[in-house]
């Protein structure tokens, strides 16, 4: 069987809690809900899919708690996570008037959004800025990403919403690392002035590429993903080889279990699975 590697996305440290602070637990408890929610697309007999999901949202955390909703306001979160915010929500057509200190806008931008954006919000900002601010964290998800490619040397990756920039610079940073088919789900590698100008490797004139040890790549995004802006990564990025858009859910927009029970996933996994 086609070994096949996930790596998940934001919001995901109640699993660590839940496994009793055990990031190997973790990994396994995603790993079987993972196994499910494709099933859901590839239909057939139950079956182990994924050998293993990359599990790194521990590294994210200083230990504070779990997955709670989204702040009360602007002033809940730490700079770096409100200035992702703010930056996130221009993307969004939000705050695109925004100036001033980042504090003044305190509630502000919150009751703007409705309550699953403002949810979203909660987690995404915090996560973000703690990966993209802290070098100890960013490298330490990294190793974990490419230390479980390499210790099961896939054939497919399959990697959703802050996955997909983890992976993606794991994959540059270790050209040793082989795949065939590198599947982005909800990514955000394009959106501009939050994760695309402070990738490793940095875009060069204005594009990023595909990570050479990668055959092919197959990006696929909910037309209203929040996270997934702008959901067509041609763009921005060579080497991007099929494009799909599709309409997962108005209110599970992000989801892995919506993205890997997408129908569009099928086509392109079932010469690996079959």
């Amino acid at each position: 069987m086609t070994v096949i590697v996930g790596v998940h996305g934001i919001g995901k440290y109640n699993y660590y809690l839940e496994a009793g602070r055990s990031a190997a637990g973790a990994a396994e408890a995603m790993r079987l809900k993972w196994d499910r929610y494709l099933h859901s697309a590839l239909g057939g007999e139950t079956r182990a899919y994924f050998s293993e999901v990359a599990y790194f949202s521990h590294h994210l955390h200083d230990g504070k708690g779990g997955d709670a909703g989204a702040p009360r306001s602007l002033a809940a979160m730490e700079a770096p996570a409100q200035q992702v915010l703010l930056n996130w929500a221009e993307n969004l057509g939000v705050g695109e008037h925004l100036t001033g200190a980042l504090k003044s806008f305190t509630g502000w931008l919150l009751t703007k959004l409705d309550s699953r954006s403002a949810a979203f919000a909660g987690l995404f900002a915090p996560e973000v800025a703690a990966y993209l601010t802290d070098h100890g964290k960013r490298d330490r998800c990294r190793r974990t990403v490419a230390d479980t490619i390499r210790r099961n040397r896939p054939k497919v990756v399959i990697a959703h919403s802050l996955g997909s920039v983890v992976t993606y610079e794991a994959l540059w940073a270790n050209p040793d690392l082989r795949i065939d088919l590198l599947i982005t789900l909800g990514s955000p590698l394009g959106m501009r002035n939050v994760i695309f100008e402070h990738l490793l490797p940095a875009p060069i004139n204005g594009r990023g590429e595909r990570p050479s040890g990668v055959r092919r790549w197959v990006n696929i995004a909910d037309k209203d993903d929040i996270a997934a802006i702008p959901p067509d990564l041609r763009g921005c990025f060579t080497g991007v080889d099929v494009e799909e858009l599709v309409n997962l859910d108005w209110i599970d927009f992000h989801t892995a279990e919506k993205y890997l029970g997408c129908p569009a996933l099928d086509p392109h996994l079932r010469p690996f699975v079959a």
